[in-house]
């Protein structure tokens, strides 16, 4: 019997212990590090990098010679005053306008709100050189088809147009992805919101306007911040419209200008990591913001009590259909039309010379020994990206939400920001530093599964965001229902968790498929001939001058993307019905 009594003791010590360890602590400190090193790392080299004087391939020498001379080079502080005016004027009509129309398509008796909301997802998915060409031909100054119509009808010189313009920028941008982002981000939070909530305003006398003013908007204020500081932190990252339409008369934009430095004979590329460090000062507003915002309030708008339901449009409902349809169909009518006209036209814009139509573009492009090649490596690398993104990036937002009183939850929140401000071609320029520089990774460079990485690192923030916005309007009641009928930590959230985030999961994997297939800016640099992409073989042509093939390499990624499209949509609405 005294034998029994330490083993006893032993054992009660041993179980007390092993209740004692916080596995949630230890799982938020393992991704504190792990995504530390993967976010901190490239960024911390870049900074160091921009205090190096020394010409590439020479002995590093630091000092502040290339902060100086960075703010001193011509035509930066209009660059930066660029991408504010632009950003502000795009945002200005786009965030409304998004939330007007997601609105509409989730809460009201709106015709057709599946299809039309699928318009708007469509319109996501296609490239940004898409779009840019399509306007470029409607828009451009001389061979612009809608300048040359209005020239021929009203006698003008030149049609009144000018793609090539501030307002040409603004106005691609508006008709790209500034409208469309909003939409296919808002509706899913809009349509999960309790319609009794919206029936509580109506009985106290409010009208439907006052209703969506004063009891909808509050409620989705989460969602409503998230993207709207997405659109803000991504400002200076505004890439492809600028290079394309403000270039060509002077017209630089913050992206533009770092390019710019990078590209230069030597390459200043300790300029340009000194201006892309600036962005960081970004976080220093959009996180604190976002979290006070976020937290301070409840906005559960998803229970087990929840009432879907839909608003009577009344009469406005068939005009305010019509005009709606009409935007989404714009939207992507004039890119894959027009490019796909382009891909098809022997030059580019000229329709009156003899013999305006010919495949011969086709041909080329189909006929490079490199086409097949970068169409296996963009298959495999969105698909890839798309679903490690959806799985990891929705237990990174779970931990920050769920877990607000564990130790590094903040940290991890204000981590998960980072990416989102930090230029892609730096972002490339760090991960391509780290990769030749850490002797362990040196082996994977020139591999399809660095372009995963780095392209999993430019979808950190927006991913992490929009579970986060899913999870915050979650009551907390499944999953402890869940715990309550003996169900592990683990099993909760697979098994409740993750399927009440379905449509969440499958806008996220679809997002990260489309930025696979169209990234250009992160991985431009770490890519070789061998692990080349679809957009990257679009932007070789467009460098030389190429549009017709560029156009034809641009109706291939729509077309894949929207493949994609049909897909999530299929998934994801059926997700949403079940939810």
């Amino acid at each position: 019997m005294a034998e029994l009594v330490p083993a006893l003791r032993k054992r009660t010590l041993l179980a007390r212990l092993s209740f004692e360890v916080n596995w949630a602590q230890i799982g938020l400190l393992l991704l504190l590090a792990g995504f530390g090193f993967y976010v901190l790392y490239p960024l911390l080299l870049i900074l160091i990098n921009s205090f190096d004087t020394a010409r590439i391939g020479q002995q590093p020498v630091y000092g502040v010679e290339s902060w100086l001379d960075a703010w001193r080079s011509p035509g930066i502080w209009a660059a930066l005053w660029n991408s504010i005016v632009v950003a502000f004027w795009y945002q200005l009509i786009s965030f409304p306008l998004g939330a007007l129309i997601a609105w509409l398509l989730a809460r009201t008796n709106f015709p057709w709100a599946r299809g039309v909301e699928f318009l708007f997802w469509l319109s996501f998915f296609l490239p940004a050189l898409s779009f840019t060409l399509g306007w470029m031909l409607l828009l451009d100054p001389k061979v612009g088809v809608i300048n040359q119509l209005l020239a021929q009808l009203f006698h003008l010189d030149q049609g009144p147009f000018n793609i090539f313009s501030l307002p040409g920028i603004v106005w691609v941008h508006v008709m790209s992805h500034a409208v469309s982002t909003k939409v296919m981000l808002l509706t899913p939070a809009f349509r999960n919101m309790d319609v009794a909530l919206e029936e509580a305003g109506g009985m106290s006398g409010a009208n439907t306007w006052t209703t969506f003013r004063r009891v909808t908007l509050p409620l989705m204020t989460p969602a409503l911040i998230i993207v709207f500081l997405l659109g803000i932190v991504r400002l200076f990252e505004n890439f492809e419209i600028e290079l394309l339409l403000g270039v060509p008369f002077g017209f630089y934009v913050f992206s533009t200008k770092v390019l710019d430095l990078v590209r230069q004979d030597p390459p200043l590329v300790s300029q340009a990591s000194a201006l892309g460090s600036v962005t960081l000062l970004l976080l220093v507003l959009a996180v604190p913001l976002q979290r006070w915002l976020t937290t301070r309030r409840q906005y559960v708008t998803v229970s087990s009590r929840m009432k879907p339901g839909l608003i009577d449009l009344g009469v406005w409902r068939w005009p305010v259909f019509g005009c709606v349809l009409l935007l989404g169909a714009t939207l992507v009518a004039v890119p894959v039309l027009s490019s796909l006209a382009a891909s098809l036209m022997t030059r580019f814009g000229f329709f009156e010379i003899p013999r305006p139509w010919t495949l011969r573009h086709w041909q080329l492009v189909l006929s490079d020994s490199g086409f097949l090649r970068a169409l296996l490596n963009t298959a495999v690398i969105a698909i890839l990206s798309g679903v490690v993104s959806a799985v990891l990036f929705s237990l990174v937002a779970y931990v920050i939400v769920r877990g607000k009183r564990l130790r590094g939850a903040t940290t991890l929140d204000a981590l998960m920001w980072v990416p989102s401000v930090i230029p892609g071609t730096l972002a490339g320029l760090g991960l391509l530093w780290m990769f030749l520089g850490t002797p362990l990774f040196n082996p994977l460079y020139g591999t399809v599964f660095l372009l995963i990485i780095a392209i999993m690192l430019g979808g950190v923030t927006l991913s992490t965001q929009l579970f986060k916005a899913g999870l915050l309007n979650l009551s907390r009641e499944f999953e402890e229902a869940s715990r309550m009928s003996g169900a592990s930590a683990v099993r909760t959230y697979f098994r409740v968790v993750l399927p009440l985030l379905g449509p969440v999961l499958i806008v996220v994997a679809t997002l990260r498929f489309l930025f696979a297939a169209n990234e250009t800016a992160s991985i431009i640099l770490l890519s070789t001939s061998e692990t080349r992409t679809i957009s990257l073989l679009t932007i070789d042509y467009v460098f030389q001058g190429l549009r017709e093939p560029a156009a034809v390499t641009s109706v291939i990624v729509a077309a894949l993307t929207t493949a994609a499209a049909l897909m999530a949509r299929r998934f994801g609405f059926r997700g949403i019905a079940a939810a």
